[in-house]
């Protein structure tokens, strides 16, 4: 079809797997196919069985091709934020010993002189995304091709991962019968789609409560500035239930998604359900409201660890306050919890696709988002990694990886200067000194 690209969103979660097959037609982007199959291999987010998260991967593939009519063989992956680290770069290079135009030969000198760096051994380059260029000292310049000079600067963000990880991934995508397209910071590609432009620009919090970990991620200048981890999710609301109650995990589960709620005030004492208990022929009577406390315990150990870390970098003093998504947000009364906890505005997200009106719909569709609003320029300095190739041809297609002990993962970052609280222009520069 002219002028149009099919982009794939893959989401290998600790829970379940997604694909998300799409049509990009004048930057609009349509559903056309969904698959999803139970996650295997993989455990707190990362893939511990390769050959059983191959499987689910082709299965949930298999789902989509048959709905979408098409044959997948390029996927873009997202990773999760687990051990994320984020840093500055800076690249330089002359451009000719008199002036010229910059080309786009000369974007990607200046991206690959950027990510000239010594790294531990078992740390790998995920992403770079440029910022800024500066050309002969002109600076705050977005796409400097076409424009003459001698000196061509970058200023960029660079996003590391373990080797391990990255590798595991891509050993999966292998061997599925895909190609790597490119690679995705997951919080990144979810605050590009759930963020509105104000909130992204004046700074938000973006939460996402998936199966097997919890993500907070802040979003501040349309940078992703500080992530991190929980590792805890939804599977462990089911266990806790499954626990108390002496049920199955599979009776558990159908209590959470049935008849769960994250607010225990607003569950009934009246209403009772029926629960299969272990060792009992009948079913075991347990009000709404028992069933709500259980789940209402672990959601406030998962939201008071976030919200610790997140007031070490005074996050809460963004405008933007919380922004949740991720299958676990499904539950009724979690917005109610998530304000007493956080103490700020907080609203869910929900994709608005036909057949995708789930918020555990969203980190798969993020990533189509992502890569099909990506420019020119920002495609450029993705090359400069030696394995991304900007789609030419009518179809591409996109994948994305990850989510899951009670630790908090943190992405290392120095000490952000205290919030002046002198006004909104105050607020917009709350993190200007992130870098520095």
């Amino acid at each position: 079809m002219e002028n149009s690209k099919i982009y794939v969103g893959l989401d290998v979660g600790t829970t379940s797997i997604k694909v998300i097959v799409a049509e990009s037609m004048n930057k609009q982007l349509n559903v056309i196919g969904v698959g999803s199959a139970r996650s295997n291999g993989l455990s707190r987010g990362t893939i511990v069985d390769i050959d059983q998260a191959v499987t689910a991967i082709q299965q949930a593939v298999q789902q989509a091709e048959q709905k979408a009519n098409i044959e997948i063989k390029r996927v873009v992956a997202g990773i999760p934020a687990n051990l994320l680290q984020i840093e500055e770069c800076q690249g330089m290079i002359a451009v000719a010993d008199q002036s010229k135009e910059i080309t786009s030969q000369d974007v990607q000198n200046v991206a690959s002189a950027a990510l000239v760096r010594n790294l531990p051994p078992e740390r790998e380059i995920l992403t770079v995304l440029p910022t800024e260029f500066t050309v002969d000292g002109f600076d705050e310049i977005k796409d400097p091709r076409g424009m003459m000079g001698v000196r061509l600067e970058m200023s960029g963000v660079l996003f590391t991962a373990p080797k391990t990880m990255i590798h595991n991934l891509k050993k999966c995508i292998e061997k599925a019968g895909l190609e790597l397209s490119q690679l995705v910071v997951n919080p990144l590609a979810l605050g590009k789609l759930a963020l509105s432009d104000g909130e992204q620009d004046f700074g938000s919090i973006i939460i996402d409560l998936g199966g097997g970990q919890s993500t907070a991620a802040v979003i501040h200048d349309h940078q992703l500035k500080f992530s991190v981890i929980d590792q805890e999710g939804g599977d462990h609301i089911t266990k806790d239930i499954s626990v108390v109650l002496n049920t199955s995990i599979e009776n558990a589960e159908k209590a959470k998604r049935d008849y769960g709620n994250a607010d225990s005030l607003a569950a009934s004492e009246e209403e009772e359900i029926p629960i299969e208990v272990v060792g009992q022929s009948v079913p075991v009577q347990v009000t709404e409201k028992k069933l709500a406390e259980i789940i209402e315990a672990r959601l406030m150990q998962v939201f008071d660890r976030l919200k610790t870390s997140l007031d070490k970098v005074d996050a809460f003093d963004l405008p933007g306050g919380v922004i949740m998504t991720g299958g676990v947000t499904a539950l009724p009364g979690i917005v109610d919890l998530a304000k007493e906890i956080f103490d700020c505005p907080v609203k869910l997200y929900i994709p608005d696709q036909m057949g995708l009106r789930h918020p555990s719909f969203a980190q798969g569709l993020g990533l189509i988002n992502y890569i099909a609003n990506l420019s020119e320029v920002d495609w450029l300095v993705q090359s400069a990694l030696g394995n991304v190739e900007q789609p030419t041809t009518e179809t591409q297609h996109s994948t994305q990886m990850g989510k899951t002990q009670t630790t908090v993962e943190e992405v290392p970052v120095k000490k952000i200067k205290k919030q002046s609280k002198n006004g909104f222009e105050s607020l917009k520069n709350f993190f200007s000194n992130f870098f520095e």
